[in-house]
This record gives C-alpha cells, sequence and structure tokens, in this order.
C-alpha cells in the first residue's frame, strides 16, 4: 500500500476562513491525507469538514517551527501556508524559516490560493489515477474511462472556470 501523503496547512488570522474554504473544495482530497496544521486553523479544518488533523501549536507559539522540524526530517510532503502580506507577525522569523526549509528540502510550498489549487489538483489527478479501479469488460463502450466516477466528479468540480 502507498504512503499517504503528508500535508501541512498553516494560514494567518485573516487568510482562515480562505483556508477552510479550500479544505472544503478539497476535503475528497484531503481525506486521503495525512494532515498536521498549527492549531486554530487545524482545530476549524477539523470541525468544518471532518479531517483527521495532527495539531502543532499554533504559529506564534511555536506551530510553525514544529512543521519545519517535520519537514527537515522528512516527514512533510507539501506545505500549504496561506500567508497574510499585509499585517506584520511577530513570529516572521519563524515563518521565513519555514519557507527556507520548503526551499531546501524542495517542499513544495504554496503561500497564497491559486498556487495552493494548483497543488492540490495535482495531488487530485495524481491520487485518482493511484486508486485501484473497476474496469468494465468491455472499455470500448465507456470510452475507455477507468477512473472511478466519484473522483471524476470531483476533479471536475474542483477546476477552476475558464476565464
Amino acid at each position: 500500500m502507498a504512503e499517504r501523503t503528508r500535508i501541512a496547512l498553516i494560514a494567518h488570522d485573516r487568510k482562515k476562513d480562505d483556508i477552510i474554504r479550500l479544505a472544503g473544495d478539497y476535503a475528497d482530497v484531503l481525506h486521503h491525507c495525512d494532515i498536521v496544521a498549527t492549531g486554530t486553523t487545524g482545530s476549524r479544518i477539523a470541525a468544518a469538514h471532518g479531517v483527521s488533523v495532527q495539531l502543532m501549536l499554533s504559529g506564534p507559539h511555536g506551530g510553525d517551527l514544529q512543521i519545519g522540524a517535520q519537514l527537515a526530517e522528512g516527514k512533510v510532503d507539501m506545505v500549504i501556508f496561506l500567508r497574510d502580506p499585509m499585517t506584520p507577525q511577530p513570529h516572521e522569523p519563524d515563518i521565513n524559516a519555514l519557507v527556507r526549509a520548503c526551499d531546501v528540502h524542495n517542499v513544495p510550498c504554496a503561500t497564497n490560493l491559486s498556487t495552493a489549487r494548483l497543488l492540490l489538483d495535482a495531488l487530485a489527478r495524481r491520487t485518482a489515477l493511484a486508486m485501484p479501479c473497476y474496469r468494465p469488460p468491455e472499455p470500448a463502450a465507456t470510452g475507455g474511462c477507468d477512473l472511478p466516477l466519484e473522483l471524476v466528479a470531483a476533479a471536475g468540480a474542483a477546476a477552476p472556470s475558464a476565464r
């Protein structure tokens, strides 16, 4: 059995509603992942969407550093950190250290919604392709599509609309 993708979810106060909506949009994908998050962000995601979350401390109390330590040990595969670039943060050095650790260890890090959606869309496609599928006896009759229908529908619903 393949290991589950481990995703860190973090959001500054003014971005918490955004990450809760994002988690809802990708709840089907997140249910197939192991989630680690800073305190308030993780608690709100778990309550809103029933996703199991390993809670760290809040960011200003060392949660960003706890996640950074797990990342450095190879225990985090992806970071979604919705930062508020317009508000000074008292723990800015911790934030910079976490983003730097992503760069050092070549871990994808999304710091805004657009990049977060790109990463989660890619993960959704990878998850759909890796899942065992029912193959009908006559694939030509279905156009050759052998992906689970609920994942195909979810991927289509999560895709951003054309502008």
